[in-house]
């Protein structure tokens, strides 16, 4: 079966400048099907797959959306839309989807992009591609491009970027590869003040023939490396770096997230967890941060980047939230505690040194969290970026792999 590019958009506003597009894929050799997601008037152009057969995948009503409120029923077209993109995936239908936007559209489009597989081309001409796109792109690889005019018609600048985006589409799609798979494969979770650490666990796991998965921990990261464990693509966990947590409890730029953990524990792969970097909240430029923050310890990392050494209050709350989390877990896990210091900023003559603040991290996790026969606490005296306690972790992971 050839496989198609799905090419969306409200074709009620957009259906000229989605021809446009579909004729330049067509012109580059690729299969296109348009596909209508308007919730307004008509269509000005006769889509290939019109909105109702979208709706109707999800048994959704389009006249009663549409009569009441807009934001409703973007809402009900993009949950059709991601049901019936699913449902052509399933059927091998699908070799790539392009979209064309506004604010809505994007919205629309991208919700139900996120939901295709990592690895399947994703486009989105966007007028708000500019500006902050991660509502829009979240975990996932969507390529987004800005349509620098308003997609309201055909001129000479906006013909320039529906080519180019419809020829960058036709190139992804002329030669696909799928995803390598591989059971033996880990992921783990790392910050620049945890590289040390990771990079020796790393090392180890791929001389044991694993392909390893590094995260940036900058709150999508843990997200992502959650949702390629979910999609089967990752075998087993370091969550070594969970600082996301400290942002997500005290209020910096990075934070996880409320689902953060769920889909992890859930997953019943090997798991090795840790503290790595839980000393700090991210904020911007320094003159970004919060005023209720300005008195405390800050350090500049960069001109973008300001950290705040997390308080012994804070660390309490951190291992709380943690707590919750790890005690709805179904399956096994270690969890390690480097009592020497949980980052590069913390020890002895460095910025973020404060005995008495990780100690209420520690305890609180201790105390906290349920320990099980299975649910391993491992306190060692080792700094998170000593050999020991990467080698102790390696461990760990190695000792969940051997037989009950």
């Amino acid at each position: 079966m050839t496989k198609a590019v799905y090419a969306i958009a409200t074709m009620d506003t957009k259906g000229e400048e989605l021809a446009f597009v579909a004729s330049e894929l067509r012109r580059a050799g690729a299969v296109v099907k348009t596909v209508d997601v308007g919730t307004l008037a008509e269509p000005s152009l006769k889509p290939d797959i019109s909105r109702e057969q979208v709706a109707s995948v999800a048994n959704a009503s389009l006249a009663s959306d549409s009569a009441t409120d807009r934001g409703t029923a973007i809402l009900n077209m993009a949950n059709s839309l991601k049901a019936f993109l699913l449902a052509e995936l399933a059927e091998g239908r699908v070799g790539g989807v392009i979209g064309l936007g506004g604010s809505g559209g994007t919205s629309l489009i991208t919700s139900a992009m996120r939901a295709m597989p990592i690895g399947l081309p994703k486009l989105m001409v966007s007028t708000v591609a500019s500006g902050n796109v991660a509502p829009y792109v979240d975990c996932s690889d969507i390529t987004m491009v800005y349509s620098v005019v308003d997609i309201a018609g055909l001129n000479a600048v906006s013909e320039l970027i529906l080519r180019n985006a419809a020829h960058a589409m036709a190139g992804m799609v002329a030669h696909p590869k799928p995803l390598r798979q591989s059971r033996r494969s880990v992921g783990m979770t790392m910050f620049g003040v945890t590289t040390t650490c990771v990079t020796r666990v790393r090392e180890q796991m791929e001389a044991d023939g694993y392909d390893c998965y590094v995260f940036h921990a900058t709150g999508t990261g843990g997200r992502s490396m959650e949702q390629l464990v979910e999609s089967g693509l990752i075998g087993g966990v370091f969550d070594i770096t969970t600082t996301e947590v400290a942002d997500e409890v005290v209020g910096g730029v990075f934070p996880c997230g409320s689902q953060r953990f769920d889909r992890l524990l859930r997953s019943h792969v090997p798991l090795v967890m840790s503290v790595g970097a839980l000393d700090m909240v991210n904020f911007g430029a320094i003159e970004t941060v919060p005023e209720r923050f300005r008195n405390r310890r800050l350090h500049v990392h960069n001109a973008q980047v300001t950290l705040m050494r997390t308080s012994v209050e804070e660390n309490i709350k951190i291992g709380e939230w943690i707590a919750r989390k790890l005690n709805q877990a179904t399956s096994g896990f270690a969890f390690l505690i480097p009592e020497g210091g949980v980052s590069a900023l913390d020890r002895p003559g460095q910025p973020f040194y404060d005995p008495d603040a990780n100690a209420a991290l520690f305890s609180t996790l201790a105390k906290a969290i349920e320990w099980t026969s299975d649910r391993r606490l491992v306190q060692l005296p080792y700094h998170v970026n000593a050999p020991e306690f990467a080698d102790a972790l390696v461990a760990q992971y190695r000792l969940q792999l051997q037989p009950a």
